[in-house]
């Protein structure tokens, strides 16, 4: 054999590990294209869902929120009631005392 004939061999031979990297390339994209399309498809569907999502937690939120400042308010309204009421014993006690002493 002679150098064009090795040349010729190279050849061959390169033709044929290009050729199945093709084969390869063609089956990993047929597999794949589909695949990286359903997930795709997945995707969009969660990412339209997530503004409706956002929504009704914001909502969720808003309602926890108003919810925490009434309490809040009813919490204060007693807690001053018993401070009024404190004052009135206070007073009451002393009124109470003067009259012992008399």
């Amino acid at each position: 054999m002679g150098w064009n004939g090795l040349r010729k061999g190279i050849r061959s031979k390169e033709r044929l590990r290009v050729g199945f990297i093709e084969k390869d390339r063609q089956l990993i994209q047929d597999f794949m294209t589909p695949e990286i399309r359903s997930l795709d498809a997945r995707l969009t569907a969660v990412e339209k869902r997530f503004p409706s999502l956002e929504t009704r937690v914001d909502k969720r939120f808003d309602s926890l929120e108003n919810k925490i400042e009434r309490n809040q308010a009813q919490v204060l309204d007693t807690l001053h009631r018993m401070e009024n009421y404190s004052q009135v014993l206070e007073s009451l006690a002393r009124v109470e005392s003067k009259l012992q002493v008399a």
